[in-house]
């Protein structure tokens, strides 16, 4: 005790200045001075009536975010901040509700304990990690430097916070798991469906045996499977949506700022000293590298600049699927990978090969009297992605095209166009237009296309319109008007966490479920954009009707029936063959008589695959007797046990404790999830986020 009095007189004004902002905080937050006024509340939500307030829930996304950053050196990328805030939201309703549990258990951590955690020669690897030499060594001494340095006070209030929480829990988890037991019964079980290893014989009357066409269902026996099994037909309440999405899709004015972006960055590099590297780690979205690339990895529009570019040229802008790049060219080098480049006309919409090929002949004549190549595969070429590109296929190995193609296109000459190729695509009228055998080796900077706040601010402006109309005179009508796509989900329920077709977004689910038929949404914000959303059907919690589930108890009920006459066949088999499953045949020749070789209760059957049924019988039936018919996932089983290895009790002992910390580990992780997600089911959760955030 006197030592952490000691540690926390360190910083006396630290501590004074915190209770003072907390204090100032607290009053603040209690006022509810914007509720007062009739504003916004500023609570993003409250936990069994704890209220976590606007300023707490950003400060525990700062925190996490900065934890991110120090793990992955990245920050969390725009696209992902809605499913962010939700890991975040969640966490902090788990740590509420623990500190519920933790009060309501009287459950506390002394200081002493915390003193001898963080004064143990092991003390908790966080506090340990920034005092570890070069040897991989724990320096004890320079750990306890730092504890009594008046610098580390706050650090250190901080570290006796963390561990304290970190006490409390697992005091409450060791209270939850306390009661948790194996039996001797359970662990030796366990032990014998691992190592004991059996080999059956077998015969098999199978369900294929029985068509589904020969077996008769009556509408009563329907009618008493669906009244004995209504739990399986119950309806969750769910909803069905029409919406306009206004997707969150870079501008044309977005790409040429980026564009402009890095061309400002070119003339810098022209007006002063600094290294391309210094620029990337500047303002690159990607981390520094040098790679060496074939001439097939850089976007077509400037593989030839890259192909002529000296030693220490710039590249670029130039886009990719990664946004804009810059290439910083350090020099080349000899491949053995040969690349070609080839534009086509493919030619196969004329309905039989050899008219194809007369067209394919006409046009390679039209080229051959000096017809443009570009505009003649835009006309006829029917292969969508080269025609709009002129024919151009872009630079490709070997390998990635078929074979015919590839022969034609590797051995023909630059700039010539050849008689038509045939492949199972069609006819090819091929132009080789490059070839390489050099990698280039070259410095990269990146900067992704993203939609610009001020592209945001329009699409939400876009959005209320829409929505403002769309209430005013009718969804359908005012998406005609004004030329909007109309799109109607799928149905879903309520947890549903993604809409189809429209993304992640809590505030549409809670719309959908909170309003009635045909209500229409304000603009609403997911994952994907904005959207404007109308309440298209509403299905109620409730059992659906015999009618709608007969088809689907049909098979179920024949499957019934196929157990019932497999079973007989099965007694009739028993009965008959006087111990000799090889004698199965003769009584019904579609029986399947076989050996399973070696298994055990924990895995595959060799001739059968898994089936616990059979397994675990066989673990029961005395050797080389035959069975009385076994219900497996096939149909039924006579077994007859050839052999079983015996119980090993020397390998049960050695293997014992090891298997029953198994046992209890998986019985105690699958008790703390339950039950945790029993506590956050039966809590009062209010979640008002979408007030601040727009989800």
């Amino acid at each position: 005790m006197a030592m952490m009095a000691k540690m926390r007189s360190l910083a006396p004004a630290f501590i004074i200045g915190v209770g003072v902002i907390f204090v100032l905080f607290m009053i603040i937050s209690d006022s509810n001075i914007m509720e007062v006024f009739g504003l916004r509340t500023n609570n993003v939500g409250s936990i069994n009536g704890v209220k976590i307030t606007y300023q707490e829930f950003n400060k525990a996304m700062e925190n996490e975010r900065e934890n991110l950053k120090q793990q992955s050196g990245k920050d969390v990328p725009d696209e992902d901040n809605d499913q962010f805030r939700d890991q975040v939201w969640d966490a902090l309703v788990t740590q509420t509700l623990l500190s519920q549990e933790i009060k309501k258990y009287g459950i506390s951590v002394s200081d002493q304990e915390i003193r001898d955690i963080i004064l143990s020669p092991n003390p908790p690897e966080f506090l340990k990690r920034s005092f570890i030499d070069s040897t991989g060594k724990f320096n004890r001494q320079l750990y306890l430097n730092a504890l009594y340095d008046p610098k580390n006070s706050q650090a250190l209030i901080q570290a006796e916070d963390y561990i304290r929480q970190n006490q409390l829990t697992q005091k409450l988890q060791s209270m939850l798991l306390a009661s948790i037991t194996v039996s001797e019964a359970q662990i030796k079980r366990q032990f014998i469906d691992q190592t004991v290893k059996m080999n059956d014989q077998y015969a098999l009357v199978s369900l294929s045996e029985f068509p589904d066409a020969n077996i008769k269902v009556s509408d009563d026996e329907l009618k008493n499977y669906y009244n004995q099994h209504l739990d399986k037909f119950e309806i969750k309440p769910q909803r069905k949506l029409k919406y306009v999405l206004f997707p969150t899709v870079p501008s044309s004015e977005d790409s040429s700022n980026i564009k402009m972006n890095l061309e400002n960055i070119i003339e810098q590099t022209d007006n002063d000293t600094t290294t391309f590297k210094t620029l990337v780690e500047q303002f690159s979205s990607m981390p520094y590298s040098v790679d060496t690339l074939s001439i097939s990895a850089f976007p077509a529009s400037i593989s030839n600049q890259i192909a002529s570019a000296k030693p220490g040229s710039i590249v670029g802008p130039a886009a990719s699927n990664e946004g804009y790049v810059l290439y910083h060219v350090i020099g080349s080098v000899p491949s053995k990978e040969e690349m070609v480049r080839a534009s086509h006309i493919l030619i196969n919409q004329y309905g039989d090969d050899a008219k194809n090929l007369e067209e394919a002949m006409k046009i390679y004549d039209q080229l051959q009297k000096g017809a443009d190549f570009s505009t003649l595969a835009k006309e006829y070429s029917k292969d969508p992605g080269s025609a709009i590109k002129g024919g151009d296929l872009g630079w490709f190995g070997k390998g990635q095209m078929v074979p015919e193609f590839e022969k034609a296109a590797f051995s023909g000459k630059i700039g010539v166009v050849q008689k038509p190729v045939k492949t199972n695509y069609g006819y090819h009228i091929i132009k080789v237009t490059g070839k390489s055998d050099t990698k280039y080796i070259v410095e990269k900077l990146v900067n992704p296309i993203k939609a610009s706040a001020g592209t945001k601010d329009q699409l939400l402006s876009n959005a209320k319109d829409f929505s403002y109309l769309a209430k005013k005179d009718g969804f359908d009508k005012e998406a005609k008007l004004m030329n909007y796509i109309v799109r109607e989900t799928p149905t879903f329920t309520k947890d549903a966490y993604f809409v189809p077709g429209i993304g992640v977004g809590k505030s549409i689910t809670d719309f959908a479920f909170n309003n009635s038929l045909n209500s229409i949404s304000d603009a609403l914000r997911s994952s994907s954009g904005y959207v404007v959303v109308e309440v298209s059907d509403v299905i109620n919690e409730g059992v659906k009707s015999f009618d709608q589930v007969k088809n689907q108890i049909k098979p179920e009920v024949i499957k019934e029936k196929k157990y019932e006459l497999a079973k007989k066949v099965a007694e009739q088999i028993k009965s008959k063959i006087n111990g000799d499953l090889t004698q199965a045949t003769s009584i019904d020749p579609k029986a399947i008589v076989n050996q399973t070789g070696e298994f055990t209760n924990s895995g595959s059957i060799p001739t059968i695959g898994v089936d616990y049924s059979f397994s675990s019988k066989s673990l029961e039936l005395p050797i080389n007797k035959i069975s009385e018919p076994i219900k497996g996932e096939r149909g039924y089983y006579l077994i007859k046990v050839l052999s079983r290895t015996p119980f090993d009790s020397s390998a049960y002992n050695i293997q014992r404790n090891s298997i029953r910390d198994n046992i209890i580990q998986q019985m105690k992780n699958s008790f703390f999830s339950e039950w945790l997600a029993k506590l956050k089911k039966d809590a009062d959760i209010v979640d008002n986020r979408s007030q601040f955030y727009g989800q």
